[in-house]
């Protein structure tokens, strides 16, 4: 047996019955003397078997010195993890690594039955496994009494904060004993593990195995850049370039996991999916189909796939990119685990190069940037494949010699060996064409604009006309994406795109535009309803009777701006060489003079006196208005001596010279004036 320093005795026995030899860098570190008993943060990189760490570390809390767990009345320790898969996983762990010692390990996970899971806590467990939701819901009910916890740990803690279980986190923290022992594992520590740690651990000490500035040693890291559209093929050529014996592909959203299961299984991929719209039975026989070896392909979101770990996982592939360091480090962690080699692949429309080069950098990654495997690729590496197996060089037993002669007998060596090349290949799924995304680009592209090369590609462009302008709303915004679509191209291979009324025109370059119209097939259509010609040279300004924008042409004046030269009068002006004032300006010589004397003069004094005047003279209603000032008010009514409107009104309408008929027929104290009611004054007169 191996001698493991600080492991229990019961714990050894079972690490030398699984096949372990030596511990890995975090298992030795949670075994050092100075950490016993005391709470603990550690960060290690995926796949360090953290899992077994924080067994081995609660061991002696647990047990407290004995070889057995006497009967459960209540649970000695809890772990909590984020997700269902990997609670399950967690639980499978402990019960091999604690078989031994008689503990009985009991799950509480969101999508199982609530009732068996309160059976189990009766019947007496050592140690729970759960996930946050489902925990809080059992100590609500009195199912999960934690008044006996010794010990709890935080799996994946990083991540359980990112999905939004705080608060759930928080109560369970707080309805354990104050007493306890506190373990948070993760492979990031951000502000808010901090955060956590300072308030939930005493005086915790801190482990981390690897520094957040290297790169994993046993990940390979690979960016291919695509186009747009042809992602799922690109990935169909990586499965296929590196047949690897399990592989997992992570995507964005359920919608793309449920296209990409359905495209893969229909070119013969042996493919299952997981997403958080399975229920629980889907998801672990998806993940027991990829242990056994009848799936090799799984097609799954980030938090389905969080913390999962798939025996002789070799590739990732991250269909959609990763919207932080901490997702990129998680998904790729789900390869090169307990020292095994492992390949994560970014795919990359070259849209996203720069985005794709800042979440590296921010990793602190080094990526080998390059474009998928091509069809010749694929067709060398399966050659390859073929010459490294070693049915070629195992010796033949006797009924295999007999049939090998049989078989020499009727047929040659060539026929046979090719006869066996094509068996090969009709078990293997087609490999599919690419598009060319473009050359490769450094970080540093855009220094080399200017110098003409970018232009390069389209000095012997082929213009295109489509059946589409301005009349029908058209905008390169949507006229581009539309042209990568129809004619598998990219927006490389397009240059200019002039929008007039009824149509509008393409620039491409000759070397993809027969492959554009060979997409388009005969009907050279696009969307069904736009049709597509080509031209025959540079394109002319169509005659229109309306501008770009859909109003119509001005007619050209002689004052345009490309008629300078030309002028209505000719060469001579009508006045000659000669200024119409001639030669001297008006003001003269003295323009200066003029001024300054000006600036001299005195500003004119007010005279009261003749401004009343003046003001009296041309304004009648002020007599009125300083009668009121000087007497008394003659209205009771208006206390200010100032006339209503409505007498002023009628003063002023009585004042004016009544010419009209309708104006002489009015009888007096009848006046009416615009806008008056009728009824009212009827009223009044009564």
């Amino acid at each position: 047996m191996t001698v493991f320093d600080g492991v229990v005795p019961a714990l050894r026995e079972a690490l030398s019955k699984h096949g372990y030899t030596t511990l890995t860098p975090v298992q030795i570190d949670v075994l050092a003397p100075e950490l016993e008993g005391a709470d603990a943060l550690v960060s290690a990189q995926t796949g360090s078997g953290k899992t077994v760490a924080f067994g081995m570390a609660l061991a002696p809390t647990l047990l407290q010195g004995a070889d057995r767990f006497p009967r459960a009345k209540v649970p000695l320790a809890l772990a909590v993890a984020p997700t269902r898969e990997l609670a399950l996983q967690v639980k499978r762990e402990l019960e091999w690594l604690y078989e031994f010692t008689g503990a009985t390990v009991a799950s509480c996970v969101g999508g199982m039955d609530m009732r068996d899971e309160r059976r189990q806590l009766e019947r007496g467990a050592h140690i729970v496994v759960g996930t946050p939701g489902r925990l809080r819901d059992h100590i609500e009910r009195g199912s999960f009494d934690t008044t006996g916890l010794r010990g709890v740990v935080l799996d994946e803690a990083d991540e359980m904060l990112d999905l939004g279980f705080r608060d759930d986190l928080e109560y369970i923290l707080d309805s354990a004993p104050k007493d306890r022992r506190t373990l948070m594992f993760s492979a990031t520590v951000p502000k808010s593990i901090a955060t956590l740690a300072k308030r939930y651990q005493k005086n915790a000490v801190r482990i981390a195995t690897a520094s957040d500035s290297k790169q994993h040693l046993d990940i390979e890291y690979r960016a291919l850049t695509v186009a747009p559209n042809d992602r799922d093929n690109a990935i169909i050529n990586l499965l296929r370039f590196f047949d690897a014996k399990s592989a997992i592909v992570f995507c964005a959203t359920r919608a793309t996991v449920n296209h990409m299961t359905a495209r893969f299984t229909n070119r013969g991929f042996s493919v299952v999916a997981l997403s958080g719209e399975l229920s629980q039975a889907q998801r672990s026989h998806a993940l027991q189909a990829m242990r056994d070896g009848r799936a090799r392909v799984c097609i799954a979101t980030d938090v389905a796939a969080r913390g999962i770990d798939l025996p002789n996982l070799e590739l990732v592939i991250h269909a959609d990119i990763p919207k932080n360091r901490e997702g990129l480090l998680h998904r790729s962690g789900r390869t090169g685990r307990a020292g095994r080699k492992g390949v994560s692949v970014l795919i990359v429309p070259h849209t996203w190069r720069k985005r794709t080069e800042r979440l590296l950098e921010n990793a602190n990654i080094d990526a080998t940037w390059a474009k998928p495997p091509s069809v010749d690729d694929i067709a060398k590496r399966d050659r390859e494949r073929i010459f490294e197996d070693t049915t070629l060089t195992d010796p033949l037993n006797d009924d295999e010699k007999t049939f090998t002669n049989e078989l020499l007998s009727r047929y040659s060596a060539e026929q046979i060996a090719g006869a066996f090349m094509r068996l090969h290949a009709k078990e293997q799924p087609a490999a599919e064409e690419l598009i060319d995304s473009g050359p490769e680009k450094s970080r540093d592209h855009k220094k080399d604009r200017g110098k003409g090369s970018a232009r390069d590609d389209f000095k012997n462009s082929v213009w295109l006309s489509l059946s589409v302008g301005h009349k029908h709303n058209a905008e390169p915004r949507w006229i581009l994406p539309m042209l990568c679509r129809a004619g598998h191209i990219t927006k490389n291979d397009i240059g200019a795109i002039k929008i007039h009324q009824e149509e509008t025109h393409v620039e491409l370059t000759s070397k993809s535009v027969d492959k554009f119209l060979e997409e388009l097939g005969p009907s050279r259509k696009m969307e069904k309803t736009i049709s597509v010609t080509r031209l025959q040279g540079a394109p002319h300004q169509p005659s229109e009777k309306s501008d770009g924008a859909g109003r119509e042409k001005r007619k050209s004046s002689p004052f345009d701006k490309g008629d300078k030269k030309r002028k209505p009068f000719g060469k001579d002006k009508p006045f000659g060489k000669d200024k119409p004032y001639g030669k001297s300006k008006p003001y003269g010589k003295d323009k200066e003079q003029l001024v300054s004397r000006v600036k001299k003069e005195e500003t004119p004094t007010f005279n009261e006196a003749s401004a009343e005047k003046k003001t009296s003279e041309n304004k009648p209603w002020e007599k009125k208005a300083k009668k009121f000032k000087a007497g008394k008010p003659t209205d009771k009514k208006d206390k200010k001596g100032k006339k209503s409107r409505k007498e002023r009104s009628i003063a002023k309408a009585g004042d004016k010279p009544t010419s009209s008929p309708a104006a002489k027929s009015r009888k007096p104290g009848k006046l009416s004036l615009p806008g008056s009611n009728p009824l009212k004054r009827k009223n009044k007169a009564k």
